[in-house]
């Protein structure tokens, strides 16, 4: 307990907030305040993060904590803005969307010295709501939180939660619900959209402003209007990050370029989830009746909204527009080369290959069409072939509904490793060090998210949470957390969007 305590105070931790964002782009955003609560409640606190944050979670998890984590108070040092962007959301153009229920408090430097956003979810409405409440319901507060954390412990560059709070009132969807509001934390809260919003309205000047504030803060490495290094480097991030969500059988369900941080980081969880059985075709959003969004077309929207900001560079990529076009052309054929890259370099760890081999694309593939046809696990189906290089293929096989072809692929794979003498022990623990056993399976998820909001009841959550941020583990002890869902769950499972 903070020292604070003893005396009846509560103790502040230092932010140290240095708001560069509001401080340097004036314009770009709105000074706000959020909407009081009547009952400011701490339900989870990320301590580990806070930490790293440079912070004091003892003194967060007082009264002081609850009050600026819902709003109520704001944080010393803070000066909350809702930021201005613009996007395109299933293929379609909104001019001006913005924060309509978020506020950036403030940005921090942490202990590794990269600085980082702090921002509330679910504060209430601000100028860019459009007639919206501005609130969050507790179940997809939760599920940021939790799908955030198991993001980071599988390695894959995410915004995460630092802290979950009820409200003490109800937000009325298709039913009343419990309110909350998150605190997230991010590299920074820049979008596709952001350029996107300058780019409409004709204001070069402060697309110059934010394209040199882009630079410095994600990519100090260019020089500062270096906007052809800046489409570059952005997207060889965004495409390495889609191959690694392909590879954990993530679908992000709703990648509006709004949803697009130029930091590289997975943002906004609202539809999402995670793949069971294999199926390119797989959407599990509500909202995405045509499918724009299934795990399959990740990789080419990723580059589509790419070539959205791009659009947004091109006069300050050359002042000729031919050769402008031409150099962002190129841009972005290059995204496809990295993704590929990375996407087959994911695909040999998980088989477990320790050389490379102009084959192993046709290898992977023909795997993958096994899986689909038999309908295999995404996830089991890879940590599997652990046991499988170890000769104990009977997990592995047992995937596949139907298992002549898997088991000829089988043997195709096993001469490969021995043709490059692959010790097999040694091809098991690599495929085991890529390959999660366990992931946020749907039901899991859904049982957890109802048992905290029907009834109050966080240890589903928490078992949930512990065991998604231990994905590469041995799952003994913890096998219900690798079982797939319940036949026919996955079929019929919608997600919805929330925070």
């Amino acid at each position: 307990m903070a020292d604070g305590a003893a005396t009846g105070k509560t103790a502040q931790p230092v932010f140290g907030f240095d708001n560069s964002y509001a401080r340097d782009l004036p314009g770009f955003s709105v000074p706000w305040t959020a909407a009081q609560v009547p009952a400011p409640r701490l339900v989870r606190l990320n301590r580990a993060l806070a930490e790293e944050l440079r912070l004091d979670p003892d003194a967060l998890s007082g009264p002081d904590g609850a009050a600026w984590f819902s709003g109520n108070a704001a944080p010393p040092g803070a000066t909350p803005i809702a930021q201005a962007y613009a996007g395109h959301q299933f293929g379609g153009f909104s001019p001006q969307l913005g924060d309509g229920r978020a506020l950036l408090l403030g940005e921090v430097i942490d202990r590794n010295g990269q600085r980082r956003d702090i921002a509330l979810k679910g504060s209430g409405p601000t100028p860019f709501s459009r007639r919206g409440d501005g609130k969050a319901a507790l179940g997809p507060v939760l599920r940021e939180y939790l799908m955030g954390e198991a993001m980071h412990a599988l390695g894959i560059p995410t915004t995460r939660a630092l802290a979950a709070v009820a409200t003490g009132e109800e937000v009325f969807r298709e039913a009343p619900l419990p309110g909350a509001v998150l605190t997230r934390v991010a590299a920074s809260h820049i979008r596709v959209g952001t350029f996107q919003f300058f780019s409409a309205r004709g204001e070069a000047d402060k697309l110059r402003q934010l394209t040199a504030y882009t630079v410095a803060r994600h990519y100090p490495e260019l020089e500062p209007g270096d906007a052809a290094g800046l489409l570059a480097a952005v997207a060889g991030r965004q495409a390495r990050l889609i191959a690694q969500w392909m590879l954990a059988g993530f679908i992000h369900g709703v990648m509006n370029t709004d949803n697009m941080a130029l930091s590289g980081e997975t943002i906004d969880y609202g539809p999402c989830a995670f793949m069971g059985a294999y199926d390119p075709a797989t959407v599990f959003s509500s909202i995405d009746q045509t499918g724009r969004y299934a795990w399959g077309n990740q990789p080419v929207i990723g580059q589509w909204n790419v070539a959205r900001l791009a659009e947004t560079l091109l006069p300050q990529i050359d002042a000729d527009n031919d050769r402008a076009v031409q150099r962002a052309t190129d841009v972005l054929r290059g995204y496809m080369t990295e993704y590929e890259a990375a996407w087959l370099a994911g695909l040999r760890a998980r088989l477990g290959l320790g050389a490379t081999d102009a084959g192993d694309r046709a290898m992977a593939d023909a795997l993958l069409t096994q899986m689909q046809a038999q309908g295999a696990d995404w996830t089991l189906s890879f940590r599997h072939l652990g046991l499988a290089a170890r000769g104990e293929a009977t997990a592995f096989l047992a995937q596949f509904s139907e298992a002549a072809g898997a088991r000829d692929w089988l043997a195709r794979w096993q001469a490969r490793l021995a043709f490059e003498a692959r010790d097999p022990e040694e091809a098991a623990r690599g495929i085991e060090a890529a390959s999660p056993a366990i992931i946020p399976r749907n039901h899991l998820v859904e049982h957890a998210l109802s048992a905290a909001v029907e009834s109050g009841d966080m240890a589903p959550f928490d078992a949930l949470l512990a065991a998604v941020t231990d994905p590469f583990a041995d799952p003994q002890g913890r096998e219900g957390y690798a079982l797939p869902p319940p036949q026919g769950f996955d079929e019929v499972y919608r997600t919805f969007c929330g925070t």
